[in-house]
């Protein structure tokens, strides 16, 4: 690719991005402005427009590159190997365990420097 056809390329897709925001808000608008008309009708106008911005998008670069994105997270999502219902019951009851002893040595603390602020200033 050369140096003008990859500015041209650029400069479209900055034109579809600008139409697909024009259109979101214009869908936007149109929800608002024909409020007398039943819900359900303007709430599938409304997805119609969304899908139409949505496929303006994908046709950019960077719909594209964000389209590959998303399938290489949901490959990685699969990866994940999730804990048991034991085992995060387990580190559930860690927390809370360490929780209540930090929370009354705190509180321990606090009563020693109560003490000896009252024992200091009489």
């Amino acid at each position: 690719m050369n140096a003008e056809t990859e500015q041209s390329s650029g400069q479209l897709d900055v034109v579809k991005l600008g139409l697909s925001i024009l259109v979101l808000v214009a869908g936007i608008a149109g929800f608002y402005f024909f409020g007398e008309y039943s819900l359900l009708l303007r709430v599938i106008a409304l997805l119609v427009v969304l899908s139409m911005s949505l496929a303006l998008v994908y046709t950019t670069n960077l719909g594209q590159s964000f389209w590959q994105f998303a399938q290489g997270s949901t490959v990685e999502l699969r990866k994940i190997v999730w804990p048991t219902k034991k085992e995060t019951m387990q580190t559930t009851l860690i927390v809370v365990v360490m929780v209540l002893f930090v929370g009354i040595l705190l509180w321990m603390f606090d009563g020693l420097l109560m003490w000896a602020i009252s024992y200091i200033t009489g």
